[in-house]
Order: C-alpha cells, then structure tokens, then sequence
C-alpha cells in the first residue's frame, strides 16, 4: 500500500496477516515487523520493482492515479 499524503523518504506498507510493516523504497529498510519468509517476498518484490515504486511515489506527491498493472505482474 502507498498512501497519497506520506512522508519521505519514499516508502510502501505492507502487510502479513495482523503484521505491518513500512518498508522505504530505495534500500528496504523496515519499521515494524514481519516472519522472516513473508519480509523475504517483499524485499524480493521490492527489489524487482524499485522503478515503479519510486514512479508511483512521485504520482502519489501529484495526487494522481497510481500505475498498479506494472507491480502486480
């Protein structure tokens, strides 16, 4: 999850059944906590799609419709 109206530096939310964790964009660094396999999958997530985190991020900044097809595939 990315919300429209959040702090830098940029970021994304996840969660894992009752976890949540804010994981930032650009080196992975989380804040909360999640069972070690499930953080693996985002990192490996975030990993592969950094560009269109970040893309989405500087939508967000605008108030503008999020690209969601490029991070769901």
């Amino acid at each position: 999850m990315m919300n429209y109206s959040e702090h830098d530096p940029p970021h994304f939310h996840a969660r894992y059944g009752r976890a949540k964790i804010l994981v930032r964009v650009a080196d992975g660094a989380v804040t909360g906590s999640f069972p070690a396999r499930a953080l693996a999958h985002v990192q490996e997530w975030r990993k592969m799609h950094s560009a269109e985190l970040l893309e989405n991020w500087q939508l967000a900044r605008k108030h503008l419709p999020l690209m969601l097809n490029e991070l769901l595939e």
